[in-house]
């Protein structure tokens, strides 16, 4: 151990001795490495982020049934551009016919204006949800209380609104109690969300949730809807999905031999599909950056090279004072793995103030796990290893009548 630490102490030496030359041996392994600490870093923080808006959107414990099922091609894009809407009363069905099931929200949303006084919020995403939405929304409430089961099985124009629809048609008044209008129609305000902050630059806060009757008496009845659903545990969510598969069929009056005309996802389903498209691209992301990795090897393996020309008396004198073949490989492949790791350091240091700075210029995330950065030390070690095998390989083999003689 203390060989090792006595040929890295050697090696640092030699890095500081010739700074210049050094720092240009690794900038190499220092782009490389910075562009994929860069590249990683963003894509971890790009991937919990989404797992978090679908997890917030479809629920860890529940599963969403829409008109539309999984669309990978156009063959599945015509087979399913005629399916049914989903209807209220498929929602009643589906929620009587299983035990496994505790509740089914119908949700329909749309955009729409929405004013206070002379004040206007355009595109603001309106949303008609069902009784059912009580048991199941996980938006905190900042201020005010949730619409009541009452005021929404009545179809009451009550309104539960967001942060930021809140703060931009109120500004300093409370919103609580105020009559706001959607679409021309008044509704009064009962609860504002605490803030959710913002995805890709797009507010999580410019929403109205309504009750479903007064959406639909807004925008008209006939209007698709997306129903959520909860089983009554986490482990009953397969059986609530057949079930729900079942009750649909049976509504739909579909034969044995007919495909479903509908989709149902989980959450899990969503993030695979998520993972599975963006698989790919980041591999090919990541392996374009590795490439200057490779480049980098080759430069420490010249410069290596050119250091053992340098230093044939040195060499020779240590081999004639007794020192084996090992002990020469092992002091270059050192120095060259120390010098590689040095950039390798310097790379991942840079990479995630690189990563951290785009994340805050941009709505890209970014979150630097500790993987990268041991993956980041790994590499740049291994690169070491291997391009500088063999001008260690090469000094060990010099002999030591010969070194000594050249000048």
């Amino acid at each position: 151990m203390g060989h090792i630490f006595d040929s890295v102490v050697v090696a640092l030496q030699a890095i500081w001795a010739n700074k210049l030359r050094s720092f240009m041996t690794v900038l190499g392994n220092i782009v490389a490495v910075t562009s994929i600490v860069t590249v990683v870093t963003l894509i971890q923080g790009l991937d919990a982020m989404v797992a978090d808006v679908i997890v917030s959107e479809v629920g860890a414990d529940t599963f969403s049934v829409q008109r539309m099922p999984l669309v990978l091609s156009e063959d599945d894009q015509e087979r399913n551009r005629n399916n049914p809407l989903i209807t209220l009363d498929e929602a009643d069905r589906v929620r009587t016919f299983s035990r496994h099931i505790e509740s089914v929200v119908a949700e329909a949303s749309r955009s729409a204006t929405v004013s206070y006084r002379t004040g206007e919020f355009d595109n603001v995403s309106i949303r008609g949800v069902t009784s059912d939405y009580l048991d199941l929304s996980n938006v905190a409430i900042e201020r005010g209380r949730m619409m009541s089961r009452v005021e929404m099985n009545r179809s009451q124009r009550v309104a539960f609104i967001g942060w930021a629809l809140a703060d931009e048609i109120f500004g300093d008044i409370n919103p609580l109690d105020k009559t706001i209008k959607i679409a021309g129609v008044g509704f009064r305000v009962v609860a504002v969300s605490e803030a959710q902050g913002s995805l890709f630059g797009n507010s999580q806060d410019n929403f109205a949730v309504i009750p479903l009757g007064a959406y639909r008496r807004l925008f008209g009845a006939r209007q698709n809807l997306q129903l959520t659903v909860k089983p009554t545990s986490t482990d009953d969510m397969q059986a609530a999905m057949d079930d729900t598969t079942v009750a649909l069929r049976v509504a739909r009056r579909l034969d044995p031999s007919e495909p479903d005309n509908f989709g149902l996802f989980t959450s899990e389903m969503l993030l695979e599909l998520y993972r599975q498209i963006t698989a790919g691209i980041f591999a090919v992301l990541v392996g374009i950056v590795a490439l200057s990795l490779v480049v980098g090897g080759i430069v420490i393996m010249n410069i290596m090279l050119m250091v053992v020309s340098e230093r044939t008396r040195e060499i020779g004198l240590r081999k004639a004072l007794g020192a084996r073949r090992k002990d020469i490989m092992s002091q270059v492949l050192t120095e060259s793995i120390t010098l590689s790791t040095f950039g390798g350091l310097v790379g991942i240091t840079l990479g995630f103030l690189v990563a951290n700075l785009i994340s805050t210029l941009t709505p890209l995330p970014a979150q630097l796990e500790p993987w990268s950065v041991v993956l980041g030390i790994g590499i740049t070690a291994g690169v070491g290893l291997f391009f500088g095998a063999y001008p260690a390989s090469r000094a060990a083999a010099l002999d030591p009548i010969e070194a000594l003689r050249r000048e």
